[in-house]
């Protein structure tokens, strides 16, 4: 099935095409690096503050769930604004918020500023998405997502050992700070790299208003036959990969295994492997067409979550690699099919799946945390298990989809 584009879409290895990529890894690393680098965190502040592991996962959950929120609303405003603005504000806004965390004097402090914070990134993610299903070529469209999905892999990653090995030296205040600046840092790189706009069309919901707009196009793309199953999967596959790496930690510190701070931090190094899953799954789901090779990625994450119950930690770490490798791979693939398959107003169908993505980071990662404190790891794997399940059975289903006729694709679908 061909796509149409626009005749300015810029294709594979062309100047513009590095350049965007270039921006975007920037845009990708900082994003998630300020949002996830209170996640190894999580027993250190539960030390400091006398707090159960649920309460702690607050930390990183309100964010979520605020950048869920935000996410609707941001897209509407992008229509309306441009997407590069309103990308610079996003990344710029979110490091400074992150230099005053560690300034913050009690944990209600520090959740306001991250619940903050997750509104003001809510301008990034799915603006990025819709800017890039815009500006790419549709042929190209999955590997320039995939490396997008990569720089937020490296992100996750590098946040998370950065402050891992500064809190175990230092602080966790001195952590986010360093954090902060260099989000600054990214901030301006992107600003600098990423080239204006030629294909967006400001203002494709003029004739109404904010929430009139908003509505409407959640209603467009919840009667889509394809989109809420994939929505569905933003749901259940991210809530699974937040809640693994959120409470991996605590068994991990305790015995048999008894690893330091830095020790736990380091096994987010695994993101490598999703930088690598990410790109190669775009290309292979270009190659192949995503319905045939999505539910595949998604047994390697069953796979990698079983294996995680072992008493050996090289057969633990080989087992979050596995997820990893899976959850990355999936999302590269659940994305650019949204973005390929949705229809105007585009940007809100990025939000729609990212809307769903980060809910499920805040829903079933906060309720795992209540598991833990009474089930332990086991039933924290069950109930992932279970979640994964049903989003296997979900991949396979969505094997079926028909796929839009080329006279309704949007242009920059």
């Amino acid at each position: 099935m061909s796509v149409p584009t626009f005749p300015s879409a810029i294709a594979a290895n062309s100047p513009a095409f590095k350049r965007i990529n270039r921006a975007m890894v920037f845009g990708g690393i900082s994003t998630f690096a300020l949002l996830y680098c209170v996640q190894p965190l999580m027993p250190l502040l539960a030390g400091q503050f006398a707090l159960t592991p649920a309460q702690s996962s607050l930390v990183l959950s309100v964010s979520t769930a605020a950048l869920a929120l935000s996410l609707l609303l941001s897209s509407v405003v992008s229509d309306r604004i441009g997407r590069k603005p309103m990308m610079v504000a996003a990344m710029m806004g979110g490091a400074v918020l992150t230099l005053a965390s560690a300034f913050a004097q009690d944990f209600t402090q520090l959740l306001v500023l991250r619940g903050l914070l997750g509104v003001v990134l809510g301008g990034m993610p799915a603006v990025a998405m819709a800017y890039l299903g815009e500006e790419i070529e549709g042929p190209s469209l999955g590997l320039s997502m995939g490396l997008y999905i990569g720089g937020s892999a490296f992100g996750g990653m590098l946040g998370r050992v950065l402050t891992s090995v500064l809190s175990d030296f230092y602080s966790w205040r001195v952590a986010l700070a360093v954090i902060g600046a260099a989000g600054l840092y990214a901030a301006w790189e992107f600003r600098r790299s990423l080239p204006a706009s030629n294909n967006f069309r400001r203002g494709d919901v003029t004739h109404q208003r904010g929430i009139d707009a908003l509505v409407q196009g959640v209603r467009a793309h919840l009667a889509d036959r394809g989109l809420p199953w994939l929505f569905a999967l933003s749901f259940l596959l991210m809530g699974c990969f937040v809640s693994l790496y959120n409470y991996i930690g605590y068994r991990l510190l305790g015995a048999p295994f008894a690893l330091s701070q830095s020790g736990v931090g380091l096994l987010s190094a695994l993101y490598l492997l999703g930088i690598f899953s990410s790109v190669w799954a775009g290309r292979l789901a270009d190659r192949l067409g995503r319905r045939n090779v999505l539910w595949l990625f998604m047994s390697v994450m069953l796979s990698g979550l079983l294996l995680t119950l072992a008493n050996s930690l090289p057969v633990i770490v080989f087992g979050m690699g596995l997820f990893t490798f899976g959850f990355f791979a999936s999302h590269s693939i659940a994305s650019s099919w949204v973005g390929r398959r949705a229809q105007a107003p585009q940007a809100l169908a990025s939000a729609l799946y990212l809307f769903f993505y980060y809910l499920g980071s805040s829903v079933i990662g906060s309720f795992c945390g209540v598991l833990w404190s009474g089930a332990g790891w086991p039933g924290v794997v069950a109930l992932l298990g279970g979640l994964l399940g049903i989003a296997f059975v979900i991949a396979l289903r969505l094997r079926g989809l028909a796929p839009l006729p080329p006279a309704i694709l949007a242009p920059v679908a």
